[in-house]
């Protein structure tokens, strides 16, 4: 249905001063944006008091100094000459001859038409009558004169007839105590059923902004003589109109209502065409692999009475596994494109409570401790343990998503340390896995490169998004790349080639030193570190908005937190060589004196960074100090999960279940979780939160569930171990991604 009506006329309030829309998310606009927006246009604001507080809180968007100074009872002009904005406000508090005249001069050719008006009056005819039906007829009567000017005017302007807000009686003076809301109520009826009968075959031009009537509702009580609305409630009401006429201009990602749906790319349709072939010929295997099997089922041999089994191996072949993989993708991109690009779904603004925060966590945390088991080996980040890890960082960053948290400082500085836990993991695997196993072969960067950015890509090609916009991925691919090239680099050093020799352990920490040393200089060097990501083809990869500054600040963010997980997966390591780590069952790490002095130190450390975290005021002073500090944090939480035995030697299962999927759930979330790219959240059960969320989830995580297996699956055919069937494979993939950039610049340019 049409979002635009549901947000002139139906909404709740989410918290104090926070309006949801029915069925839509509305954006907050800054002044640069409403004057981008309004730049060469003219809106006409005309009625009685109401109308004049409408008219202020508008022009406040633009222009936040205006004073509400002057006359009351006359004209007031507004322009901004740099955006070449003109509103006024004109005076005209009764529905009469005055106002049919203003409006009937508009209606001339050879006169400049406003292109938003924005009318309504009642209230005055009421007091002046004293609530006489005389005037109420009189009202019908001059609306009735009214109504075909409106409606001929709609046609080349929007027009909107805004509804009378109910009154506070209690606080009304006495002689505005002849406004009641059962007049009200009356003069509304006349307005709506003159309006839109206006026409006789369609749907009348004229908008009904009767939105006002339900926030007035919720906040008249806050009045101060019992007429006017408050401050709160006006600015709501103006930043409605604003969403009314500009999101279908400026397109806000956080602003769908009024939104059409996106055309399709050439690329999103030839995505469309490939996935439906996969389906069709999935299709046609099941058809004939399902004949086969009829005429293979057991006869029954007639002289014994016994059926003979025709053992037959049909074995899968892999276009058939390749056809059955895509074919699942397909249906499960169509629903994904449903969620965030089709305005099938409704979508909503989150809204942040600490409750609607740590009650979801308390309650993961509760069935993470519940459901535990027994690890396999008690080594220190065990793979049980780094699942577990994945998995109780993911979820709460989920919760952190939907719950609008990042308003709130002291979670977000929290949820900042488990990103980069997340990117600690990433150089302690990966510089694990190649100093003890050697194997730096293009098979094992293919088969990494494939599962990390296999759905991201597939996303930006059904999503029409940059490979940017998904911006864990690419920190985590080009993570992974600089430490597979730092140590497959001459020479290359591993623990086989080392075995305890000082002089190669010493060589390993020189390439750390200078890894550490080109960081630095990326770090302090915008210039260089753009430069390097502004070349094309890296820049079709790494720009977001026509620059790469979002992906400096993303990988600036957490710059060392990489390097301090190689550099402790290495000093592991060594000590593990050197057999001073105690890593059997029930044992503590090391003596008992040092693992309580250690166990006290990051007790101690792990709480003062909460507490410095916490307290932060200022997030770009905490964002500036958090890539040096967080490592604290996290070497910590390592410690204290590590050191004791008993710890170290149970897991939650249920913890590690999300773990093995928590790269899918990351991504899945901007989509069929969350809404309009996480900035709202999906609704797929309207009027009821609790069992929308529910459902969502539910989907969700079987989705991303889904996309694991997927993923896995296409890995083992896509990229085959043998390097010469590799290399062809990735000179067809190379072709592919050229096809794509090719396709995009075409489609980019078109756009300007």
């Amino acid at each position: 249905n049409d979002s635009c009506e549901y947000l002139l006329s139906s909404g709740r309030f989410l918290g104090e001063k926070v309006w949801q829309p029915h069925s839509c998310m509305m954006h907050k606009y800054k002044i640069s944006e409403a004057k981008n927006c309004l730049v060469d246009k003219h809106i006409a604001f005309i009625g009685d008091s109401r109308i004049r507080q409408l008219f202020y809180s508008f022009v406040k968007i633009i222009n936040p100094q205006f004073k509400e100074e002057g006359n009351k009872h006359e004209n007031i002009p507004f322009e901004d000459k740099t955006a070449s904005v003109k509103v006024d406000f004109l005076w005209h508090p009764e529905v009469n001859g005055s106002m049919k005249q203003c409006i009937k001069v508009w209606t001339e050719d050879s006169i400049a038409k406003p292109h938003v008006i924005v009318a309504g009056a009642a209230t005055w005819s009421i007091k002046i009558h004293n609530g006489s039906s005389e005037a109420l007829s009189q009202y019908k009567m001059n609306i009735t004169s009214i109504a075909p000017l409106l409606e001929k005017l709609a046609k080349t302007s929007d027009v909107y007839w805004v509804l009378q807000d109910p009154v506070y009686e209690d606080l009304l003076s006495e002689n505005r105590k002849m406004i009641t809301n059962e007049k009200i109520d009356a003069y509304n009826e006349a307005a709506v059923s003159i309006l839109n009968s206006s026409t006789r075959n369609s749907k009348s031009n004229v908008k009904m902004f009767s939105v006002s009537k339900l926030i007035a509702q919720e906040t008249i009580m806050e009045s101060l003589d019992g007429l006017h609305l408050p401050e709160s409630s006006r600015e709501t009401s103006a930043m409605i109109l604003m969403n009314v006429y500009c999101n279908k201009i400026l397109k806000p990602v956080d602003g769908s209502c009024c939104q059409p749906r996106p055309p399709l790319t050439l690329i999103q349709k030839l995505a469309a065409c490939f996935f439906t072939l996969c389906i069709i010929g999935y299709l046609i295997f099941y058809i004939i692999h399902r004949n086969a099997h009829r005429k293979n089922k057991p006869c029954t041999d007639l002289e014994s009475g016994e059926e003979k089994k025709n053992i037959i191996n049909t074995p899968v072949s892999s276009l058939e596994i390749l056809l059955q993989s895509f074919c699942k993708l397909g249906l499960i991109m169509a629903y994904f494109y449903m969620c965030d690009r089709a305005n099938l779904f409704m979508k909503e603004n989150k809204f942040y409570t600490h409750s609607s925060f740590f009650i979801p966590i308390i309650y993961i945390l509760v069935l993470g401790v519940f459901y535990n088991e027994n690890t396999k080996e008690t080594k220190v980040l065990n793979r049980e343990q780094t699942d577990e890890w994945k998995g109780w960082m993911q979820l709460v960053i989920l919760i952190y998503h939907i719950s609008g948290a990042s308003t709130f400082l002291p979670v977000y500085m929290h949820i900042r340390v488990l990103v980069a836990a997340y990117l600690f993991q990433t150089g302690y695997g990966h510089f694990s896995y190649f100093w003890i196993k050697g194997d730096f072969g293009i098979h094992r960067v293919c088969q990494v490169l494939f599962r990390l950015n296999f759905l991201v890509v597939v996303l930006c090609i059904v999503m029409d998004r940059p490979y940017q916009f998904y911006y864990f991925v690419p920190l985590v691919t080009v993570w992974f790349m600089v430490i597979y090239v730092t140590l497959a680099l001459w020479p290359q050093i591993i623990q086989k080639k080392a075995n305890g020799n000082c002089f190669w352990h010493f060589g390993l920490l020189l390439k750390l030193g200078f890894l550490l040393l080109f960081i630095c200089f990326l770090a302090y060097s915008q210039g260089a570190f753009e430069k390097i990501f502004s070349l094309w083809p890296l820049s079709k990869c790494f720009e977001l908005k026509g620059n790469v500054y979002e992906w400096w600040f993303r990988w600036r963010l957490d710059r060392y937190v990489v390097f301090h997980g190689m550099l402790f997966a290495f000093i592991y390591l060594a000590l593990q060589k050197r057999q001073i780590l105690s890593e059997g069952k029930g044992e503590p790490l090391f003596s008992n004196k040092i693992s309580n002095f250690l166990l006290f130190i990051s007790v101690v450390s792990f709480l003062t960074y909460s507490i410095w975290a916490s307290s932060c005021k200022n997030k770009a002073e905490c964002n500036e100090l958090h890539p040096s500090v967080s490592v604290v944090q996290i070497l910590a939480f390592i410690l204290i999960r590590n050191i004791p035995g008993y710890a170290r030697s149970v897991y939650s299962s249920f913890f590690a279940w999300f773990g093995k999927i928590s790269l899918e759930l990351f991504i899945c979330q901007y989509h069929i979780w969350l809404a309009a790219d996480t900035r709202g959240i999906l609704v797929l059960i309207p009027g009821n939160p609790m069992l929308n969320i529910i459902v969502s989830t539910f989907i969700f995580v079987c989705v991303a569930h889904e996309i694991s297996q997927i993923t896995n699956d296409l890995a083992q055919i896509i990229i085959p171990k043998d390097n010469s069937s590799l290399l062809k494979r990735l000179a067809c993939i190379a072709a592919f991604f050229c096809g794509l950039l090719i396709l995009s610049s075409i489609q980019d340019k078109s756009k300007h």
